[in-house]
C-alpha cells in the first residue's frame, strides 16, 4: 500500500478529545487504503514544563538526562494515539526512536538525523499494523542514549521518515491552515497560498515564518518531499491547506511570494576596527565559537585604515557577542574604539522565486519605506529575498506597507 506520513503538532493533540479529533482523521486515510506513519509531538504545554523542571533541578544540566526527561511527552502522546486508534479498530502500535530506531548524531539537544532503517516498521505494515505512531523530535544516539532534535524537530522527524519510506506525501496538521502572504495577525489582507516553493517557504522559515522549521524544509527540498501544511481543526478536502513543493510544480510564480518579519534582531557595530586582511575572520570566528548567530553583514568604507564592522544577531545573543568580541580585543586579535549595540530593530524580508526574473523589486520595496517615512539601517540580498533592518516601531507598518504594494491579496 502507499505510505502517507502525518504529522500533528502539541496544540492539534494537547487534549484527550483532540486526539480523538485527529484519530477520526487518520481513520479517515486508512480507509483510503494508505498505510500511515504518524508522528505526534508533545501534548501543548507538556515539553516546557519539562524543560523547567530540568532546569529546577539542575541548571547545569547533563544534556543526556536533559534528553531523557525532554523527549518522554512525545511518548505519553504516541502511547494515548495508539491507544485511541486500537479503540476505532485501527491497527496501530506507538515507537518510540530508538525502537524504529531513529539513528542520530551525538549532539544532544541540537541531534541531526543520520539514518532511518526501514525494515521494522514495514515487517509490521506485512503483518497487519495499518498505522505507526511515532514519538517526534526523539532519536538514538552512537552511544545509545536517547537524544532530541531542538524545538520544531518533530517537523524534520516527519520529513525524514518521508523521505526515507518514499511516502507519496508528507502532511503538516498545525494550528494555521497554511502558509500565508504574511502573518494574518498584522495584516488582514494577508492571503493563504495554495502552493509555495521549497526555497521559497525556506527563505519565509529563516526569515522568522514560524509555520515550518527550517531544518524540515530542507529536508523536503533536499530529498523532494511534497509537503502539505493543513489545520487540524478544520474540515479537509483535497486543496486543503498550502502546498510546499518544486518551483517546477507551479504553474506561474508571483514576483513576490510572501512578506516576512524577525521582531527580535539587534544591529551591532564594532566602531573603528583596523580594516587589515583577515579582520573579518578575526571578527565573525569567536562569534561562531560563542554560538551567536550572525545574519547581515555590512563593513563601512575605510578611512585612514580604519572602518566600522555592523552585524545583526538575535536580541538574546547580544550579551553573548559583546563578551565574545571583548575577550578577543584583550587577546589582542582585533582592535577597536567601542562596540555599539542596537536592540529596537526589526527585519522585514520580501521573499519571491519570481525575483530571478522579474528586476525592481529592491527599487519598489525601498521606496514604499520611503513614502512611509521608514529608514532602512542594513540590507541584504539574495537571489529570491531582500531584507532590511529597521526600527521596530515601525515593523507592522512596513509589513503592512510592503503587502499592499506587491499586491499580496491576491495571490493564490
Amino acid at each position: 500500500m502507499p505510505i502517507l506520513v502525518m504529522k500533528f503538532g502539541g496544540t492539534s493533540v494537547a487534549t484527550l478529545d483532540r486526539i480523538k479529533r485527529v484519530a477520526k482523521r487518520i481513520g479517515v486515510e486508512v480507509s483510503k487504503s494508505y498505510d500511515v506513519i504518524v508522528i505526534v509531538s508533545a501534548m501543548s504545554g507538556e515539553t516546557n514544563k519539562l524543560v523547567g523542571f530540568v532546569n529546577d533541578t539542575s541548571p547545569l544540566f547533563d544534556a543526556r538526562e536533559y534528553d531523557a526527561v525532554v523527549s518522554s511527552g512525545e511518548n505519553v502522546t504516541a502511547g494515548l494515539m495508539a491507544l485511541t486508534l486500537q479503540e476505532m479498530d485501527v491497527p496501530a502500535r506507538s515507537w518510540q526512536g530508538w525502537q524504529v530506531p531513529v539513528k542520530t548524531t551525538s549532539a544532544h539537544a541540537a541531534a541531526r538525523i543520520e539514518d532511518i532503517p526501514p525494515e521494522n516498521i514495514l515487517q509490521k505494515f506485512d503483518e497487519g499494523m495499518r498505522v505507526a505512531v511515532i514519538a517526534g523530535f526523539q532519536g538514538i544516539g552512537p552511544d545509545g542514549r536517547i537524544t532530541t532534535l531542538g524545538r520544531g524537530g518533530s517537523d524534520t522527524t516527519a520529513v525524514a521518515f518521508a523521505a526515507a519510506f518514499g511516502a507519496e506525501r508528507c502532511d503538516i496538521y498545525t494550528d494555521v491552515d497554511g502558509v500565508y502572504t504574511t502573518d494574518p495577525r498584522i495584516c488582514e489582507k494577508a492571503r493563504k497560498l495554495d502552493r509555495i516553493a521549497f526555497e521559497e517557504m525556506l527563505e519565509l522559515a529563516s526569515l522568522g515564518a514560524k509555520v515550518l522549521q527550517t531544518r524540515s524544509v530542507e529536508l523536503a527540498m533536499r530529498y523532494k518531499v511534497k509537503l502539505r501544511v493543513l489545520s487540524s481543526f478544520e474540515e479537509q478536502s483535497d486543496k486543503a491547506g498550502t502546498l510546499v513543493c518544486d518551483e517546477e510544480d507551479i504553474m506561474e510564480s508571483n514576483v513576490v511570494a510572501g512578506v516576512a518579519y524577525s521582531r527580535d534582531e539587534a544591529k551591532m557595530t564594532l566602531v573603528s576596527v583596523a580594516d587589515r586582511p583577515g579582520i573579518a575572520a578575526a571578527i565573525f570566528t569567536p562569534l561562531s565559537e560563542a554560538g551567536v548567530n550572525v545574519d547581515m553583514i555590512v563593513q563601512n568604507i575605510s578611512e585612514e585604515g580604519r572602518t566600522d564592522m555592523t552585524f545583526s544577531c538575535p536580541t538574546d545573543q547580544v550579551a553573548r557577542a559583546e563578551k565574545a568580541m571583548k575577550d578577543a580585543k584583550e587577546r589582542g586579535d582585533i582592535n577597536f574604539h567601542d562596540i555599539v549595540a542596537d536592540t529596537a530593530v526589526a527585519k522585514i524580508s520580501v521573499v519571491g522565486i519570481g525575483m530571478r526574473s522579474h528586476t525592481g523589486v529592491a527599487a519598489k520595496m525601498f521606496e514604499v519605506l520611503s513614502a512611509e517615512g521608514i529608514n532602512i539601517k542594513v540590507i541584504t540580498t539574495s537571489e529570491i529575498k531582500i531584507s532590511v533592518l529597521i526600527d521596530r516601531k515601525y515593523m507592522e507598518l512596513a509589513v503592512q506597507a510592503l503587502h499592499d504594494a506587491f499586491e499580496l491579496e491576491n495571490a493564490a
